[in-house]
């Protein structure tokens, strides 16, 4: 029987100190960081205002990401399927979640050159960005990773295969940014969709990943049994425990990720709401200004249009105690 070649048994002090070498997201970090720090810093000597909220986010993002896959979480994701399942909630929810706080293409569309600039946004308003943030072309790509991971080889190779490893690492990061940038709106996006779309898709998220945590918990399928096999690990619990207390993480854990970004989406709802209504009442002050009260007692201000029909803010049950004259 081969001896076990992992590491040393699974310990939180270990968890939290370990480190191994992942180059693909060491380089697309570190260059992505470099980039934001670059435009940052051209952003300043323009003397354009950037919110620090959106830097600590993006920061944020990028240290988690590269904590995930070079930290502990990273040295025991081949040898613990509990591990390698909260990889996959923290690289598809959580990473690009807060990558896509930082609001990155914003920051390159206000600091690249003219034409750059204009390259890029004429790239997201042209038909296949339309497409790619399509709600349902979006939600697919979030829902559907996982499902792909498991019920393909994608799994087993990951294990076994460095290149394939590298693309769990990356795509689930790619596939969470595809969804989030278009649902949360800070970027530019070729189309604005109603934040409530966001809230329902997260809740049809929510369901697909009880129902893959629920066959993970209660399916009598085992993945990758020859690999666990013959890993021979000494310590932890058996190949069958721990694929079912990956499917409760994905089941718990994913939940839990989706928390963070239905409190964006409802304080996006909330502020686009409160700059529709001072829209509104800018527009009614203008009609106020160019067509003042008139001195009749009682009569409701504002035109009333050639075929006798009272104009629509007189009517609208928020808006029409400002249209009347407060007198008896």
């Amino acid at each position: 029987m081969s001896s076990y070649a992992g590491p040393p048994a699974f310990t939180l002090h270990r968890a939290l100190t370990g480190w191994h070498i992942a180059p693909a997201v060491l380089v697309l970090a570190t260059a992505g960081a470099a980039a934001y720090l670059i435009a940052l810093i051209r952003l300043h000597r323009h003397g354009t205002p950037w919110a620090p909220s959106r830097t600590a986010a993006f920061a944020l993002g990028t240290a988690v990401w590269v904590f995930t896959c070079c930290g502990g979480p990273g040295v025991y994701e081949r040898v613990l399927f509990t591990d390698r399942a909260v990889q996959c909630v923290v690289l598809l929810m959580v990473v690009p979640l807060l990558l896509a706080l930082g609001a990155p293409v914003t920051l390159a569309a206000q600091t690249l050159p003219t034409r750059a600039a204009q390259r890029l946004r004429a790239a997201l308003a042209g038909r296949c960005s339309r497409a790619l943030m399509f709600p349902l072309v979006s939600t697919v790509l979030l829902i559907m990773p996982p499902w792909l991971l498991y019920y393909t080889s994608w799994y087993q190779n990951s294990l076994t295969h460095p290149g394939w490893n590298a693309l769990f690492h990356t795509g689930f990061v790619a596939f969470g940014l595809a969804y989030y940038w278009p649902r949360l709106q800070i970027d530019p996006v070729a189309h604005h969709y109603h934040p409530l779309i966001g809230i329902v898709i997260t809740i049809a998220e929510v369901i697909f990943d009880a129902a893959l945590g629920f066959t993970l918990v209660y399916g009598h399928h085992q993945f990758a049994t020859t690999y666990w096999q013959h890993l021979h690990r000494p310590w932890g619990m058996d190949p069958h425990t721990d694929q079912q207390w990956g499917g409760a993480v994905l089941w718990g854990l994913g939940d839990i990720a989706g928390i963070p970004f239905l409190v964006a989406l409802i304080a996006r709802f909330i502020k686009d709401e409160h700059q529709r209504t001072r829209d509104t009442d800018t527009a009614l002050d203008r009609l106020d200004t160019q067509h003042p009260t008139p001195a009749n007692p009682g009569t409701e201000s504002g035109p009333r249009p050639e075929n006798g029909e009272r104009p629509w803010w007189l009517t609208d049950p928020q808006l029409a105690h400002r249209y009347r004259d407060p007198s008896p």
